[in-house]
């Protein structure tokens, strides 16, 4: 699926139509493709057939189009919300109990996934309740027209110029038809959101009829999330993460990916299991990161291999964060131990200049993209630290004012 959630569809609009030579040069770019998907197995006729008068589509989010600001910085909602907005309690534990629900249905397929994936049924459910609300969601766009509009003047263009072969692939099988093939913006198609390419490097026939159906067969899409996953390098019988308690001393700059110690070393740095759980000594041994959403405010996590797998699906916090909840909430029914704090998000443009600051400084080595990610807020706590402020790791008023009165 990668990339967006179907759930995360934010529509921004363009100002005016594109002039028509635009379009007859959209026309000659998709006629140029017609070797790549030649060499791909595409037919003639399906080439023809699915594109004939096809048309881009410059409403979509995450377009470079020239003498127009750039659309799409605000599109994921995984990373202009504050935890809270994201990961709603409402919304989980009605997901949750539908999940329930559908693990009795669809017992004999999930039990056979888990024995022959090594991933727990709720994951690959909990993943399917929130790309697609187990398949209630329906996708709003042609995918065909997105990928081609993508392939065109998308920031990753030759990453879609192969997606937009491969749907012309996926049709020309008969897998599904053109009405069928709907996706999210980002051109992500099926129950479990796969975009083509990952459809044919992941897709698993598991109700064995002949066909990889992401579409109609949840056996398949729910054995495809699993394999995806593997491939990724899933780990069976590990958790995804662990809520801790963090000790009031908290060094919130260590929550980065690069920061691993084994589970029993950070418990012997005051963090503590929520809910008094008790931890084996194989899960102990285990090497995990510290995640901490909203900074020292609100829940933190112990976070092993299997989160960044989970991430790699869908690269947000937010998203693995809500897909390893809503799968603990299928055989548990409690919330975070610790709620969510009334934090507030900055404006993707203020996060993006804090950004730029923290790259003059020294402290930020990442992209500057308006998001207040794990690395963002690990640098915002070293500068909190040199600049004398408190220290919460997380982008604020107060932390823009003082970087504004520093230039």
């Amino acid at each position: 699926m990668g990339t967006l959630g179907a759930g995360l569809l934010v529509v921004i609009c363009a100002t005016d139509t594109p002039a028509r030579a635009a379009d007859t040069a959209f026309t000659q770019f998709i006629a140029s493709l017609w070797p790549e998907a030649q060499a791909a197995g595409v037919s003639r006729a399906t080439f023809d057939n699915e594109t004939r008068g096809l048309e881009p589509d410059y409403k979509l989010p995450d377009l470079i189009l020239p003498g127009r600001p750039a659309t799409g910085a605000p599109a994921q909602a995984e990373f202009v919300q504050v935890p809270s907005d994201y990961i709603k309690e409402a919304a989980i534990a009605r997901l949750a109990e539908e999940g329930q629900r559908l693990m009795q249905k669809y017992h004999e397929a999930l039990t056979g996934i888990e024995a022959r994936f090594g991933v727990p049924a709720t994951i690959v459910l909990a993943i399917w309740g929130r790309e697609t609300d187990y398949g209630r969601y329906t996708l709003p766009y042609d995918a065909v027209r997105v990928l081609a509009t993508q392939a065109y003047v998308g920031r990753r263009k030759d990453q879609y110029r192969n997606e937009f072969v491969l749907a012309l692939k996926i049709l020309g099988e008969g897998v599904v038809t053109r009405k069928e093939l709907r996706s999210s913006w980002g051109g992500a198609v099926g129950l479990t959101q796969f975009l083509p390419s990952e459809y044919y490097k992941h897709g698993v026939d598991f109700d064995g009829d002949g066909r990889i159906d992401l579409w109609r067969s949840v056996p398949d899409a729910l054995a495809s999330a699993a394999e995806q996953l593997v491939d990724k390098g899933w780990q069976p019988h590990l958790r995804w993460a662990y809520e801790v308690k963090a000790p009031v001393n908290v060094d919130c700059t260590q929550g980065v990916p690069e920061i691993t110690k084994p589970i029993g070393e950070w418990l012997r740095e005051g963090f503590v299991p929520v809910r008094g759980q008790k931890l084996s000594p194989q899960e102990q041994a285990q090497p995990a990161s510290l995640l901490q959403p909203e900074g020292i405010a609100g829940p933190a996590f112990l976070t092993t291999r299997n989160y960044f797998v989970i991430k790699e699906y869908n690269f947000s916090d937010l998203y693995v964060l809500y897909v390893g909840h809503l799968s603990d909430r299928m055989t548990n029914p409690q919330p975070f131990a610790t709620p969510w704090s009334a934090s507030t998000q900055l404006r993707s443009a203020d996060v993006e200049a804090m950004q730029r600051q923290l790259t003059r400084l020294g402290l930020y080595k990442d992209k500057l993209d308006g998001k207040a990610g794990m690395l963002t807020r690990a640098a915002l706590g070293a500068y909190q630290k040199s600049a004398g402020l408190k220290v919460d790791c997380w982008p604020s008023e107060a932390v823009l004012r003082s970087m504004g009165s520093a230039h």
